[in-house]
């Protein structure tokens, strides 16, 4: 249980190490998870980013890892109000509309590592005052603090999110994580609880009609991967537990959790039919929640308060096939 330094094209990493899992944090470009090994099954479980991709990763950092989305999916022509602000995020999409958040590369700290018997764990902080870029687009202060603790086969991520400001904020919080299918769809099986479904227009933004899942009640139970082609977007609703699992037939697996406090949706996308990739998307936040005509409680949309930070957890398990998914 011990957490090293290591580097990718010239950038500091993290590297959490327990006997079963490697985990590679990359701070200073998107405090992104780029990484996680399965030590005993000796496979990458993410879609790590060579060190040829860097290009590619400056550009379009939530093609790799888990990459967090504040807030996530589109907002339209990147414009809303709240409390008595108006913001504008960069219309960066083909329609004008903004994408997946103001987080990209942005440097954070190392504030804190802890190695024990039981596990290791790191925290690191952002105070969004320091990118003029973010400030611009949302002009009030946030500090942001993400710890991560490794035990065994479990990797915990929490969050704490704390308005520095004196006007409440909007946030809304997502995580693109891309699952690897080894080229391999047939042999995986996802099983993640969910309601109904959203509908979203032409410009992929949620009209706000909830509809039945119709051919995607069969995710309850479990659906095979094969010949998938998705980028859905689905509601949990009173759904427990709040938690993916993805099976291979073999029996090795991978469940994700989150807090159900927090989070209400799910997106799943496998850029184009499934083959290597399955992105697991869970969000707390309906996208462009500050332009729908439904209930903050609907929309997952949540107010931060000065001085009142706001807390979450996710969380992944690892379940060697010698074990059995309860």
């Amino acid at each position: 249980m011990k957490v090293t330094k290591g580097t990718w094209n010239g950038y500091d990493t993290y590297i959490l190490k327990s006997q079963q899992l490697e985990v590679t944090l990359l701070p200073r470009l998107g405090n992104n998870v780029i990484g996680i090994r399965d030590l005993q099954e000796n496979r990458e479980i993410l879609r790590r980013p060579e060190e040829s991709d860097l290009d590619f990763y400056l550009q379009k950092p939530y093609h790799f890892g888990m990459p967090m989305l504040m807030p996530p999916g589109r907002i339209r022509r990147g414009h809303f109000e709240y409390s008595g602000t108006t913001y504008q995020f960069d219309q960066n999409t083909a329609n004008d509309n903004h994408i997946h958040g103001l987080h990209r590369t942005q440097a954070w700290r190392v504030s804190d590592i802890d190695e024990n018997d039981e596990g290791c764990t790191i925290t690191t902080e952002l105070l969004t005052a320091d990118d003029p870029n973010w400030m611009r687009q949302y002009p009030i202060p946030l500090r942001l603090e993400m710890t991560l603790q490794l035990q065994g086969t479990s990797l915990m991520q929490r969050m704490k999110i704390t308005n520095l400001g004196d006007t409440s904020a909007p946030f809304g919080f997502g995580l693109h994580t891309w699952f690897l299918l080894d080229g391999e769809p047939q042999r995986w099986t996802l099983k993640i609880p969910v309601s109904d479904q959203l509908l979203q227009d032409a410009e992929q933004i949620p009209t706000g009609e909830v509809v039945p899942l119709d051919e995607w009640e069969e995710l309850n139970t479990g659906m095979n991967m094969a010949n998938r082609n998705w980028d859905n977007l689905l509601r949990i609703g009173e759904k427990r537990p709040v938690s993916a699992e993805l099976t291979r037939d073999d029996g090795y697996g991978i469940r994700y959790s989150a807090d159900p406090d927090y989070f209400k949706y799910w997106v799943l996308y496998t850029k184009g039919e499934s083959d290597q990739y399955l992105c697991i998307e869970p969000y707390t936040t309906l996208p462009d929640a500050a332009n729908s005509t439904h209930s903050q409680d609907f929309t997952g949309l949540i107010d931060v308060a000065p001085e009142q930070p706001v807390e979450f957890s996710l969380q992944i398990d690892v379940i060697e096939k010698y074990t059995q998914l309860k």
